[in-house]
């Protein structure tokens, strides 16, 4: 007897967990500047194949119940989301007031796409 999650859980679970590991992929290596260029581009291409086989599954399960546009949106929400934790607490940058203006317009925006305008 197994547990049924529903296609929203399950594609929002995988596109935050994609999302994880992407980041780190991208800017984790801003900590090890010294690092070989080669060596960190070689480990992110590691990390980033993790991202994949959660990217992909999430878009393929979610597609049909939510459009590639709201994909998409919610990719991108959640970008901006573990980002912005990303870049606070493993880089130390601090987050201003202006990007909470940003998030919120962008935020708005993921608004417009899944309200039905009828």
């Amino acid at each position: 007897m197994g547990i049924s999650l529903p296609i929203p859980v399950i594609t929002i679970g995988l596109l935050i967990a994609s999302n994880v590991f992407m980041t780190i992929a991208w800017y984790g290596h801003l900590k090890f500047k010294t690092a070989p260029l080669l060596t960190v581009i070689m480990v992110s291409w590691l990390i980033a194949f993790f991202e994949y086989t959660m990217q992909v599954p999430a878009n393929r399960i979610g597609h049909g119940y939510f459009s590639a546009a709201q994909l998409k949106t919610i990719q991108e929400v959640i970008s901006l989301t573990v980002f912005a934790g990303f870049s606070w607490f493993y880089l130390g940058e601090k987050l201003g007031w202006q990007h909470a203006v940003g998030f919120g317009l962008i935020c708005l925006g993921a608004w417009f796409v899944f309200h039905d305008w009828g």
